[in-house]
């Protein structure tokens, strides 16, 4: 889903990123399943998660979504914040953003065999379609369409862009307010404090 911002909010450590970037993929208990810097990033993923959704930012773009979509809210506010973070990249790091990507990509790729086998067949996708995707709000629809047929049960999600155009200027405005409060949050924990 948001996996820019996650990435993004890793820095530089290759294990580190590695392990935020599959925290998704991880469940439960971690019990030495990985190398320790890897599982530092899994760690951070599942606190950064933590964070956004205790945080007044994040909480208050939720509140701007139609209660029609229930708890689906927050995973809609991550999608959004993504494609803010993809949509102004230039203001937020000097790399550029495909630049950055295969970089980060190749960093992920010499550690594939530590990956999940569903988040190993996703890479492509992930860095070749869904990031770039998330530049505009039709590639977040088509996003949202794929997501909805992913989960079982009936939900949501497909049509849930709408949200985004109807919310637009609020919902960037929290995103500018988040992104560097969680960016504080990480900064020490990805020094090992």
């Amino acid at each position: 889903m948001n996996y820019l911002f996650h990435l993004y909010l890793s820095g530089d450590d290759p294990d580190l990123l590695t392990g935020n970037f599959m925290g998704d993929f991880v469940k439960g208990h971690l019990d030495g399943r990985f190398p320790a810097a890897i599982q530092a990033g899994i760690q951070l993923h599942r606190a950064i998660d933590s964070f956004a959704h205790t945080d007044l930012h994040f909480n208050q773009s939720r509140l701007r979504i139609d209660t029609s979509f229930g708890l689906y809210r927050g995973i809609l506010v991550d999608l959004f914040y993504d494609h803010f973070l993809t949509a102004s990249w230039e203001h937020w790091s000097d790399e550029p953003l495909p630049r950055y990507l295969g970089r980060v990509r190749d960093i992920v790729e010499e550690r594939r065999h530590l990956l999940p086998e569903r988040l190993q067949q996703l890479i492509p996708i992930i860095f070749e379609d869904l990031i770039p995707s998330y530049l505009d709000t039709a590639g977040i629809g088509q996003a949202l369409v794929r997501m909805s047929r992913r989960i079982s049960r009936p939900n949501p999600l497909a049509g849930g862009e709408r949200e985004l155009v109807l919310n637009y200027a609020g919902l960037r405005e929290d995103f500018e307010a988040f992104l560097p409060d969680a960016t504080r949050f990480t900064l020490p924990r990805r020094h090992g404090a």
